[in-house]
């Protein structure tokens, strides 16, 4: 079977928050397979750059569309499918750029991934499969733990709670178990805040709900109850994501939150606090994006503690490579529209297990029905899968591809 790209189409979509993305399709004669292209809220100054119309960036990304037309389509032609590595370097080459601005990040990781599909189905296989044999990667473990994000603030939530992520981590070893114990604790939570703070509830971007409170202990001690009245106490472990970037003064050099300035020691003795009050897995993102001495400091003093580089690392080698260098982190996010094609994401994810760095693989605040990252955090073992609560279908979608899988 001729195994040659013969065609590529793009063509805008709306993500889960109504703006437009890019679905890019790859041909092989008449088997194609698509990949829709998520898009952040919060994201770090070192992402790959977004091609997007007009000023705000939301009227559409028919500028994205155009280069994929008129530049990387014709340079993919008549490529085997199956040359991952070919194909992502031939559009690095064509972009030439740190942060993918010629060609743009959400263009590329578009066309990248659709050809890891379309490949898969030319020879047979399904995504996680196809996507074993490009790498062999040490696991972290057989079937990822699943972070459920049941409160959300800052970016993602239209509030005064300035940490952007509450999850619940199930301890369990199958996906199946995950699902069902936090849909148990998320049903019992929203019972909680209904009889606290009055109906109906206001969810935030990834389908966590959106609590109007400033105390950034709260929500831990809100999902505590919820666990403790399910006697699931010895079963959950709880994860934050801070995105402090977000609420940090640059002039100032301090947090601004609660109504007060918190210095980087004072964030460190608030973390060192939360960790005693709750038994917390990991935190990520605890400082702003380039103070990785930060990061440093806090994992020596909290090493039972997985700190996870998002802003920090934005799935890019090099920044990791200086993570791992001065021992910031234990814990890396990946979000493959971070780093613009699925090349680089997997070397990023090898040079990590390399040096004991567990992945736990992200979608983003602005969704596609797209499941790619179940694919993804299955083929290689990764720690861990981050897809919002349950209940959006645009979240439920990866945690059922994930199940299928392990089945």
């Amino acid at each position: 079977m001729d195994k040659k790209i013969t065609d590529i189409k793009a063509e805008q979509i709306l993500d889960s928050r109504g703006n437009p993305t890019l679905k890019v399709s790859v041909y092989v004669g008449d088997i194609f397979k698509s990949f829709e292209v998520p898009s952040g809220a919060s994201t770090g100054k070192y992402e790959a750059c977004e091609l997007r119309d007009g000023e705000n960036g939301k009227s559409g990304v028919l500028t994205a569309i155009k280069q994929i037309e008129e530049i990387i389509k014709p340079a993919l032609l008549g490529i085997n499918i199956t040359d991952q590595k070919i194909i992502d370097e031939t559009m690095l080459n064509l972009d030439g750029t740190q942060q993918k601005t010629k060609l743009g990040g959400n263009s590329m990781i578009g066309v990248s991934i659709a050809c890891a599909k379309t490949a898969g189905a030319i020879l047979g296989k399904e995504v996680y499969e196809y996507l074993k044999n490009l790498r062999d990667i040490n696991p972290s473990k057989k079937e990822p733990y699943l972070y459920f994000n049941l409160i959300n603030g800052g970016k993602h939530a239209k509030t005064k709670l300035a940490f952007q992520e509450y999850h619940i981590v199930p301890q369990v070893d199958k996906v199946t178990e995950s699902v069902e114990i936090s849909k148990a604790i998320q049903n019992k939570l929203d019972e909680i805040l209904i009889s606290k703070y009055g109906g109906p509830l206001v969810k935030g971007d990834e389908g966590g709900v959106a609590l109007e409170e400033e105390d950034v202990f709260v929500p831990l001690r809100l999902i505590k109850q919820a666990v403790d009245e399910l006697g699931y106490e010895n079963k959950i472990k709880y994860a934050l994501d801070v995105a402090s970037s977000s609420f940090y003064d640059e002039g100032e050099e301090v947090y601004k939150f609660m109504s007060k300035s918190f210095s980087k020691e004072e964030m460190k003795d608030l973390y060192v606090k939360m960790c005693e009050e709750f038994p917390i897995i990991s935190i990520e993102d605890p400082f702003e994006e380039e103070d990785f001495e930060s990061f440093t400091t806090l994992q020596a003093i909290i090493p039972e503690v997985k700190l996870i580089g998002d802003d920090l690392t934005v799935t890019n080698i090099n920044r990791l490579d200086r993570a791992i260098r001065e021992k910031s982190i234990k814990g890396i996010i990946i979000k493959p529209n971070q780093i613009g094609t699925l090349t680089e994401t997997l070397n990023t994810i090898e040079l990590a297990r390399k040096n004991d760095i567990d992945c736990i693989i992200s979608h983003r605040s602005g969704e596609t029905m797209d499941d790619f990252i179940g694919d993804l955090s299955y083929a290689f073992g990764c720690f861990g899968l981050k897809s919002g609560a349950l209940g959006p279908k645009e979240r439920d979608i990866k945690y059922n591809r994930l199940i299928n899988i392990a089945k």
